[in-house]
């Protein structure tokens, strides 16, 4: 292993490499809303029981539709789904349907929701909390769905090749996964 010679560069440099997803939600009329949103993460409340962690800044509709519903669905953007997510990106809901690319949605199987029908990846969730620090809101979700791309052979949610998975990062830019290095416990030498 090499060491590495660093240097402080202050408190403004913020990458912080997270996988695209975009979070589908219902507008107050009955249509759908979608937002592209990284700033999302796990954590364990109790024995297997998982909460997904997702942050939003600002005053974004997805935001509003979240803490009024207290459901969401949380799609994993694959590399071949990049135009959408930077489109949905682009575009506020505040100003109408988001329909000038073409995109197919579904209702999540377990909670009514929207559902990006592109996605490999999809978690259909419920708010069980939400903490506000500034203008984010941080929402705790349980997990009442998982659905996976039946292309993908996982023995469980832990064995997924993210090669296959093909899923985009973001650091401020978009990247993708290059290869499959191993499991945990391959480089462990006795």
């Amino acid at each position: 292993m090499k060491t590495v010679k660093r240097k402080s560069v202050g408190t403004h440099f913020s990458m912080c490499v997270q996988p695209a997803f975009i979070i589908g939600t219902n507008n107050e009329d009955g249509t759908y809303n979608f937002a592209p949103i990284t700033w999302v993460s796990v954590t364990n409340e109790k024995d297997d029981d998982y909460l997904l962690v997702i942050s939003m800044f600002g005053w974004k509709k997805t935001k509003q539709n979240v803490g009024r519903t207290g459901v969401l669905s949380v799609n994993l953007v694959s590399t071949d789904m990049i135009e959408l997510m930077d489109y949905f990106g682009a575009h506020h809901g505040k100003d109408g349907k988001k329909d000038a690319v073409p995109y197919e949605v579904s209702r999540g199987e377990v909670v009514d929701i929207p559902v990006l029908d592109a996605s490999p990846w999809v978690y259909e969730c419920e708010v069980v909390r939400s903490v506000e620090t500034g203008n984010s809101t941080t929402f705790f979700c349980a997990i009442k769905n998982i659905q996976i791309d039946e292309q993908l052979d996982c023995k469980d949610t832990f064995d997924v090749n993210l090669t296959k998975l093909d899923p985009v990062i973001y650091s401020g830019m978009y990247h993708s996964v290059g290869k499959l290095l191993g499991k945990i416990g391959d480089f462990v030498q006795s």
